[in-house]
């Protein structure tokens, strides 16, 4: 005997929450399932344990997506500011770190906290550690779980993508829009570290423009025993296929041929890596001194790939946004299915603009479910 609801939420995450409180805030009758023990644990260990809950900047234009027009209702209608003015009612202090970044100036679990109150104000009812092995629909929508069948008109995928397994990630939304016949689009890890053959500079890290194809990004860059990380890498990463070629200029303020050319006037006996060090690290101004100076502007290298998705902050592809209405997150061919935040094709850049994502299309959901 299946128990009942007006909408069952699939996925306690960061879209999961949202989308059930606003729901509930509309007189909804709710249902939050999630197979972890606890709610919103990729919000807990995000940005340190301090949640990188949103950024200032937050647009269209920071998202990739197969429909680069997909995202932009739901930014619109939930934006960061929104966003920014719940956590300031709850009274959680935050702080703006670099490039728009907000973090919580405490711990992420006051954020988790936050949504769990909003949802029991809203009168939600969250239901952890249930596994869900499958979500089926007749008349209506029935979700099976290892503690029993819970029914209703209208069923949210809010699961995530493949991202960070150890945290509990799994391919159930993937897997549950293919059986209902919606398309995919191709996935791979975004936000990782690339596997590359580099100098041994492990733990070597300095700001640099990193470049692939038109896109380019200046933040720090982290040498590490597998490759490049940091940052900048993170973000070209979401960018870069198999077989590209990466540029990096290694001194985005200094020209390296004009610098070097004076420090030598200035003094002649100076070996070239001890000008460098000047301007870089001195273990990578050893290794970079054998090169041309001009190379250090457009240093160039081809990543052997990425270390995947136990590495990846999110995924890159999923639903295809062709597959849903860009007002309710709604699947077209499967009325009463919503599909929201990381499972979609929309992926945003480094610094809580996946997290704005995940309350903007939660948003938009719980408006229509």
């Amino acid at each position: 005997m299946s128990r009942t609801f007006d909408v069952v939420v699939v996925g306690a995450g960061a879209a999961g929450l949202m989308c059930a409180i606003r729901a509930g805030q509309r007189g909804r009758k709710v249902l939050l399932l999630d197979h972890a023990e606890k709610v919103g644990k990729k919000i807990l260990i995000s940005g340190g344990g301090r949640c990188n809950f949103t950024n200032l900047e937050a647009r269209p234009e920071a998202f990739l997506s197969g429909n680069p027009h997909f995202c932009k209702s739901a930014l619109a209608r939930y934006t960061q500011h929104d966003f920014i003015a719940l956590v300031d009612k709850h009274r959680i202090a935050w702080h703006e770190k670099t490039l728009g970044q907000l973090f919580c100036d405490g711990s992420s679990r006051q954020v988790v906290a936050m949504l769990l109150a909003e949802g029991e104000a809203a009168g939600v009812d969250v239901r952890v550690a249930h596994r869900i092995t499958a979500i089926e629909k007749a008349d209506r929508f029935t979700v099976r779980t290892d503690k029993g069948d819970f029914a209703a008109p209208a069923a949210v995928l809010a699961t995530g993508g493949l991202s960070i397994p150890k945290m509990g990630a799994t391919g159930f939304a993937h897997e549950t829009v293919r059986r209902f016949d919606l398309k995919m689009t191709q996935t791979r890890p975004a936000l990782v570290p690339l596997t590359a053959k580099v100098p041994e500079l492990a733990g070597v890290s300095l700001p640099v423009m990193a470049r692939c194809g038109k896109d380019q990004f200046r933040e720090a860059m982290l040498f590490t025993h597998r490759g490049l990380s940091g940052p900048a890498i993170l973000q070209i990463s979401s960018y870069w296929k198999p077989g590209q070629e990466i540029a990096i200029d290694l001194l985005p303020d200094v020209d390296a041929t004009a610098f070097v050319k004076e420090r030598r006037q200035a003094r002649p006996k100076a070996e070239l890596r001890t000008l460098l060090a000047e301007v870089m690290p001195q273990r990578l101004a050893n290794v970079v001194a054998t090169e041309r100076v001009e190379t250090l502007n457009d240093w160039r290298i081809t990543p052997t790939g990425t270390e995947g998705y136990a590495k990846a902050e999110v995924t890159l592809g999923g639903v295809d946004t062709d597959e849903l209405s860009q007002r309710t997150m709604e699947a077209r061919k499967v009325p009463g299915l919503f599909v929201i935040g990381e499972a979609v094709d929309v992926t945003g850049w480094l610094g809580g603009y996946n997290f704005q994502w995940a309350w903007s299309s939660g948003w938009a959901a719980g408006e229509a479910v």
